[in-house]
């Protein structure tokens, strides 16, 4: 029987080239976990998360003083129970936060490990409910200084150039007049079939101004809000679903299946942003994804499109993966050693996890450099 012989994980810090910034908080640099799950029969699989954007080095105490130890000697392949174990060995010190994501990067390298030792992609192995390809949506639409509306505008149309159907922009960090400004320079810009999606990054803190706001967007017809309210404030999401004919997607901060189900009981979400990285790795993601089938409810994956590109592909309710189409916000694409192939607007589905470290990159970048638990 195979076993885990060895948990490897670094912290690295990676800065962004230009500032960004959302609704509420501007971006500097990026903090990622990275971790390695070997078995005794050679197959490595690799997991990873982002940390916030100081701090990274949290990560590392988790996985190295708390999970690695529950995991190293087991079978990958009882990847239920090994998740129930870490889950319990961590419940005091945080169900959801970093030590939630630490325990989602092991899950993910565990599943990445036993896909690698079969000689199958993440999608297959997971019992793939379609495709060579998947639907993706264009991410962008940041605040930077000195952007236009017309240059989000430029920006956006330049994504369905590219031959992506549905495009995302940030919205909420502005005045009313302002949002509206942009977000019309943006629908000008498109084609009418061109989805176009808000993400307001939990920029309200009450239903009044939320729907000051919305009432200006509704006319450009935004296929979603995106994150209107703080995360734990799923009343007032579930009291703007009521109050506008606008989708509300929200969740990618969610972590545990327990949060999602009250998402889905209080109506609060229309659409579910379920990020595997964060919610307790790919095995938690599969929980979610089939109580959100059982409502009726779509999932479309935040963030890391390298691998949910793969957990789409697996689902029959997961319609796009979100694409960042550059390393600049994203950028933990400057860590991989490889990119996933597109066509057009959508994302090619590669075997295993289909990529790897940049070894070079993560030295130069490590706040905590490699170490192994045997």
């Amino acid at each position: 029987m195979t076993k885990i012989e060895s948990v490897s994980s670094c912290a690295v810090s990676l800065p962004l080239d230009h500032v960004t910034s959302f609704a509420t908080r501007t971006v500097s640099e990026r903090h990622y976990l990275l971790v390695k799950v070997r078995g005794d029969d050679g197959a490595e699989g690799i997991g990873f998360c982002y940390v916030g954007s100081t701090a990274g080095q949290l990560g590392t105490v988790a996985v190295r003083e708390l999970l690695a130890p529950v995991l190293v000697g087991e079978d990958p392949y009882r990847v239920e129970g090994l998740w129930d174990e870490m889950y319990r060995e961590s419940v005091l010190h945080g169900r959801a936060g970093t030590v939630m994501r630490a325990l989602s990067a092991l899950d993910i390298a565990i599943w990445d490990r036993n896909a690698r030792a079969s000689n199958l992609s993440l999608s297959r192995f997971m019992g793939g409910h379609a495709r060579e390809t998947v639907p993706a949506y264009a991410s962008g639409g940041y605040y930077l200084e000195g952007k236009t509306p017309e240059m989000l505008g430029q920006e956006m149309a330049g994504f369905a150039a590219e031959g992506f159907t549905a495009v995302k922009m940030k919205v909420g960090r502005l005045s009313p007049e302002a949002e509206e400004n942009r977000i019309a320079a943006a629908r000008e810009a498109l084609d009418p079939e061109v989805l176009l999606m808000l993400d307001a990054n939990n920029a309200w803190r009450d239903l009044p101004t939320a729907l000051e706001y919305l009432r200006r967007y509704e006319p450009y017809e935004p296929y979603w809000i995106e994150e209107p309210f703080p995360v734990d404030d799923i009343d007032n999401h579930a009291r703007l679903v009521e109050n506008t004919p606008v989708t509300v997607a929200t969740g990618e901060i969610e972590a545990g299946r327990w949060r999602f189900l009250e998402l889905l009981e209080k109506d609060a979400a229309g659409i579910l942003q379920t990020d595997a990285a964060v919610c307790g790795g790919i095995t938690e993601f599969r929980r979610i994804a089939q109580t959100a089938a059982s409502f009726g409810v779509p999932l479309c994956p935040h963030w890391f499109h390298d691998l949910h590109v793969h957990l789409v592909a697996a689902l029959p309710n997961a319609p796009f993966v979100e694409y960042f189409p550059d390393d600049q916000v994203l950028n933990f694409r400057k860590l991989l050693d490889r990119q996933l192939e597109r066509r057009g607007g959508d994302l090619v589905v590669p075997t295993g996890l289909g990529f790897g470290f940049d070894e070079k990159v993560v030295a130069s970048t490590a706040i905590v450099p490699w170490a192994e638990t045997r």
